[in-house]
């Protein structure tokens, strides 16, 4: 364990420094430099391992209710829920401050994952391909209900802006609410060997005398907050909480007391590799992040695919 957390420690404080320094303005030694830093890069580094950490664990999270190993948030229909929470709030509280924004999309992202959930319960799945295949299709009919509410009261492109993965805009004062995100992920660490046991089943679970539904319900809790304030803070990163999961699992097993911290480093990682990626492919421009980890995380996600159909 240890062999492999510290060289992954030493290439996120590699990628961390590689992230600050990068950037269309050349730092200088004066105070000019000084403000870009502390105002713009620090944070955006911050926001980076925060919704890496966060999203990872809440994808694994997510797997071990479903007990499917292709579903994350942005799979099953929660970030589309969120998403519904946040427009719902646009249209008829646009003045609201962000803090309610949050409330109705946590809010939202636990009603729309528990629906999700039930009707896995209600669908006869005979192979475990069918899981990821309902949550696509339930999230892409989310999808299409949000697009109609936007285009029918004009707010298509800022609904689209606002869930866009994107850390442009990300300053000192605007990232904070993340820290939530990654608290609830550290809090998730304490439940590690419930959510494992939950992985196995109702019944198995409750045979070994867990509180099934209790736990049920927290996990649920905990992975629709953390979605809630991603989306509202830095938008929607496709296949992160999808790929990261499964690559730990390779590695270390799945017992989530010993390969949670794992997931959660090599989550910030990625979205930091990718956010880099982003912002030199076409430097000064700047590629949105959704966009690399969407090209990339489909890649990963096919090559699981292939690797458990063979």
């Amino acid at each position: 364990m240890f062999r492999i957390f510290l060289p992954l420690s030493l290439l996120l404080a590699l990628l961390s420094i590689s992230s600050i320094l990068i950037g269309s303005h050349a730092l200088h030694f004066d105070a000019k430099s000084l403000d870009i830093i502390l105002i713009s890069r620090v944070p955006r580094t911050l926001a980076l391992i925060l919704t890496g950490i966060s999203l990872s664990v809440a994808g694994v999270i997510m797997q071990q209710l479903a007990r499917n190993k292709f579903v994350e948030p942005s799979t099953t229909g929660t970030v589309e829920s969120a998403t519904l929470g946040m427009l719902v709030m646009l249209i008829f509280f646009p003045a609201a401050s962000v803090f309610y924004k949050l409330l109705v999309a946590c809010i939202s992202a636990v009603i729309g994952t528990a629906l999700f959930l039930l009707i896995l319960r209600r669908v006869p799945l005979r192979s475990g391909f069918l899981v990821p295949l309902v949550g696509i299709m339930y999230a892409g009919v989310l999808g299409a209900i949000i697009t109609f509410i936007a285009y029918k009261y004009d707010l298509l492109q800022s609904i689209w802006v606002w869930i866009q993965g994107d850390f442009s805009m990300v300053l000192r004062g605007r990232y904070e609410l993340l820290w939530l995100a990654a608290g609830l992920s550290f809090i998730a660490y304490f439940s590690a060997d419930k959510l494992t046991l939950a992985g196995l089943g109702k019944q198995v679970s409750i045979n070994l005398g867990l509180n099934y539904s209790v736990v049920f319900v927290w996990g649920l809790i905990i992975v629709s907050l953390i979605t809630g304030v991603t989306v509202v803070n830095s938008g929607v990163i496709p296949f992160l909480g999808l790929v990261v999961p499964n690559i730990v699992s390779l590695l270390v097993g799945d017992n989530l007391r010993r390969s949670l911290p794992l997931i959660a480093m090599s989550g910030a990682l990625l979205v930091l590799f990718c956010d880099i990626l982003a912002r030199t492919i076409n430097f000064p421009y700047e590629i949105p992040i959704a966009t690399v980890m969407g090209i990339i995380g489909s890649f990963i996600f096919l090559f699981l695919l292939l690797r458990r159909a063979s």
